[in-house]
């Protein structure tokens, strides 16, 4: 009989079909107020300004954890993303963290460097 697969991994599996080709698919902005549509900001702030760097990471573990693959791409920026890696690798569930590292190499050697 066939194990079931657990919820780490069916999460992951859900996290992993939304990222991006590569992440220079990533041309979200990187400057300025930004207002996430409520699919995503459904509770507390909707806007977001990426000039003040506690409101800029809200808004990344945000679109991170509740963003779909257009969302994502429309949403994230690659520099800004790279940049805030070693600390929001951290803010972020496993999971998230787990399938963005496993996929893209630079976010992994991000986080190593910064360890």
């Amino acid at each position: 009989m066939a194990s079931q697969p657990s919820l780490s991994d069916l999460r992951r599996a859900k996290f992993a079909r939304r990222l991006p080709v590569a992440l220079s698919e990533l041309a979200g902005p990187k400057h300025g107020a930004v207002s996430l549509p409520l699919h995503l900001a459904w509770s507390g702030l909707t806007t977001f300004d990426l000039d003040q760097p506690r409101l800029r990471m809200s808004y990344y573990r945000i679109v991170l954890a509740e963003g779909q693959h257009d969302d994502l791409i429309e949403y994230l920026n690659r520099d800004l993303l790279l940049g805030l890696w070693p600390t929001l690798r951290t803010l972020v569930s496993r999971d998230v963290r787990e399938v963005w590292e496993s996929r893209f190499d630079e976010l992994a050697r991000s986080a190593q460097a910064a360890a």
